[in-house]
């Protein structure tokens, strides 16, 4: 099947003309990549070449060096069809003669369904681990591992990964686990993490990773939504300077459970030597059993479990507009193929290449491109324990150097950290092998992205600002680094075969320079199938909106050269870290407090207390332990701003756009506010901005 057309503002004419003005200068670019349609004649824009000059005004272009491009895996945005890529994996049985995709995502039509490569069956870990060392590469280092301490490290070859992936996918066998069963994952990152991911998909267990910074009552309610067989934990881990007692965590929440009525018969728990003792370690007889003791006497082969291309492969709950977490059902072809081809071109992906993406896989990114994608093309992959900044801010380039790291993916929220940090953490390692560097998570604006490809890349290494969501499997907008020239915050271009638009409040397309709605016109192998449990929530949510798209929930501008410009989530869903938490979730938290009647959350927490009690800094710091212990330290609000009441319409909607106007106190912007039950609320608000 042909990949369906760009989307107008997508790739497809190339540039007219060579000589492109460079700070009032011509200047001859030898190898050059397509651009948008309808980007037309840019000689009225800066054009920086990679390695030449530095990335400086907001609009300039930023091109791959001709060296870069000449080298690079793809130098111009063409590619061919989604069956000739999926022919690169193996499958026990192909998908036939017939269409390899099967959707309607107009509700108007019937029930909302995506299906691809539907009755080939195939297997994740199999295609991870088999078929690369069936290819020759058995001794490669599949994983390098670098503790919490410097000097604290290890590393698997393809070979030893798979005995271990086998070793631990029996013992789950074993006890009973079978295809379809759920598995809870609460471990940090330890090589044990990727692992215990790789034995679930190759039993056909569906697993089920929880952020190891979360609560226990938000394991708890991850447990009782998907009620597994088994939890695997650790006793304890260290961040930086903390020791984090996981076990006890899973203790809380495993008895949470039990009152409600839902009983795991395993806690499989690592005993992780460099942060506590077994010795240390709370103990439940009957359920609770080491790691250790029981895997290393199983084989270290394992059956495969072949599943259909459509056969669930994981659960991720995000979170949403409502306080309930959403529990997104990833399928297993379609996923396979897209990460490890979003991860091969995105990246530039060379067999030489040792990889390294900071994030957790608690979220979909530590999915996607520290396991399955990487894994998928054979990478060497860097798992990191610690934190960036232990023991101090040059953590993240000292292990670039001692890994020889070329493909570096992180978060802006760490770039702008450590920007603030002194430019001598970074140039006090080499760096010089990097060769790629990537972002995610949130839109990067223009001075971090400066910072990151000026100061970490030396102004010679490409970025791939990649927007991507839970939802969506892999990246969909990214730039391609060697095929066109990156605009500094923006994520450039779609994807092969993605067809973003732009669409107005009543969900009429936007063509050309334009702001709105971003969605997506029709399926791609990575999308999610459902939530788990609640497809009519799935429907509601994604597909409502605007009937016949894939609503995001994120507003995009597309530029007169047809670049996409991330603006932020337009629902009521926050980043914070890096991480997508609902803003019901934080507020439910803040209203759990016995003193708080009323809480609004954006940048920070509007909060109405019961009536007759006191505004106190007491007050405030009980109220942020209530979010840190309910969901876990990264979601507790920077502020709390005390609100004697909230902006509402006349049908009782808190006003949130008005509230963060207060917070980042564009007082100018605040818009009509007639409409409020109370208008004099604003003024109030405003009044105690800094009390």
């Amino acid at each position: 099947m042909d990949l369906p057309s760009p989307a107008p503002g997508g790739p497809a004419a190339r540039f007219g003309e060579r000589d492109l003005v460079t700070s009032g200068h011509l200047r001859h670019v030898e190898s050059m990549a397509q651009l948008p349609s309808g980007a037309g004649r840019i000689s009225h824009l800066n054009a920086v070449v990679l390695g030449e000059s530095l990335a400086s005004e907001e609009h300039d272009l930023v091109f791959p060096s001709p060296e870069f491009s000449s080298q690079a895996l793809l130098s111009s945005p063409e590619h061919g069809f989604w069956s000739e890529i999926a022919k690169e994996f193996y499958w026990k049985k192909g998908w036939g003669d017939g269409p390899i995709v099967e959707q309607n995502l107009d509700v108007r039509k019937g029930t909302v369904k995506i299906e691809w490569f539907k009755g080939a069956t195939t297997n994740i870990c199999y295609n991870a681990l088999d078929r690369i060392i069936g290819r020759g590469d058995g001794n490669k280092i599949a994983l390098y591992w670098e503790g919490n301490e410097p000097g604290h490290d290890a590393k698997l070859t393809y070979n030893e990964l798979l005995e271990k992936v086998c070793q631990l996918a029996n013992y789950l066998k074993d006890i009973g686990v079978k295809k379809g069963d759920a598995v809870v994952i609460y471990l940090p990152m330890l090589m044990e993490l990727p692992i215990a991911m790789l034995a679930c998909a190759r039993i056909g267990a569906v697993h089920s990773v929880v952020f190891a910074g979360f609560s226990a009552e938000s394991l708890a309610q991850r447990i009782l939504d998907c009620r597994p067989k088994v939890i695997i934990t650790c006793n304890a881990v260290r961040r930086g300077p903390k020791v984090i007692h996981l076990k006890d965590i899973s203790d809380a929440a495993l008895l949470e459970c039990v009152n409600n009525g839902v009983s795991v018969g395993v806690c499989l728990t690592y005993e992780n030597q460099s942060a506590m003792k077994k010795e240390a370690t709370k103990w439940v007889e009957g359920r609770d059993i080491w790691w250790q003791d029981v895997t290393p006497k199983y084989p270290t082969t394992c059956a495969v479990e072949w599943v259909d291309a459509e056969d669930s492969l994981f659960l991720l709950y995000t979170s949403g507009s409502t306080g309930k977490p959403k529990g997104v059902l990833h399928t297993t072809g379609g996923y396979m193929v897209y990460t490890a081809t979003t991860f091969k071109y995105a990246f530039d992906y060379k067999p030489s290449d040792i990889y390294w993406c900071t994030a957790d896989c608690g979220w979909i990114t530590g999915h996607s491109y520290v396991t399955y994608g990487p894994f998928l093309n054979g990478a060497s992959v860097l798992v990191f324990e610690g934190a960036p900044n232990y023991p101090d801010a040059g953590r993240c380039w000292d292990i670039v150097d001692k890994y020889k790291v070329t493909l570096f993916y992180t978060a802006p929220t760490l770039v702008r950290s450590l920007m603030r940090e002194k430019t001598e953490y970074v140039t006090r390692a080499s760096r010089k092998s990097l060769r790629v560097l990537g972002s995610v998570g949130e839109p990067i604006n223009p001075s971090a992205w400066r910072w990151f490809f000026n100061v970490v890349g030396d102004s010679r290494c490409p970025i791939s600002d990649t927007w991507w969501q839970t939802e969506t499997g892999g990246f969909m907008i990214t730039p391609l680094p060697g095929a066109w020239p990156q605009k500094p915050g923006s994520a450039t271009f779609p994807f092969f075969g993605v067809q973003p638009v732009i669409v107005d409040e009543k969900g009429n397309e936007i063509g050309g320079e334009c702001s709105g709605y971003l969605c997506i016109k029709s399926s791609w192998p990575g999308a999610f199938r459902t939530l788990y449990g609640d497809h009519e929530r799935y429907e509601t949510t994604y597909f409502k909106p605007f009937p016949g798209y894939y609503f995001t929930g994120d507003g995009c501008s597309r530029d007169g050269d047809g670049y996409h410009w991330l603006t932020g989530r337009v629902d009521d869903v926050i980043n914070v870290s890096g991480h997508r938490i609902g803003t019901a979730e934080v507020e439910s938290a803040l209203v759990s407090h016995p003193q708080c009647a009323e809480a609004a959350v954006g940048i920070y927490a509007f909060v109405t207390l019961i009536d007759g009690v006191p505004y106190s800094q007491e007050l405030r710091q009980s109220l942020v332990l209530a979010v840190r212990s309910q969901i876990g330290a990264f979601a507790a609000p920077d502020k709390i701003h005390w609100a004697p009441g909230l902006p509402k319409t006349r049908s009782g909607k808190i006003m949130r756009r008005i509230l963060r106007k207060i917070a980042s106190r564009q007082l100018d912007e605040l818009g009509d506010i007639s409409t409020l039950a109370d208008p004099s609320v604003v003024d109030q608000l405003i009044a105690l901005t800094d009390s």
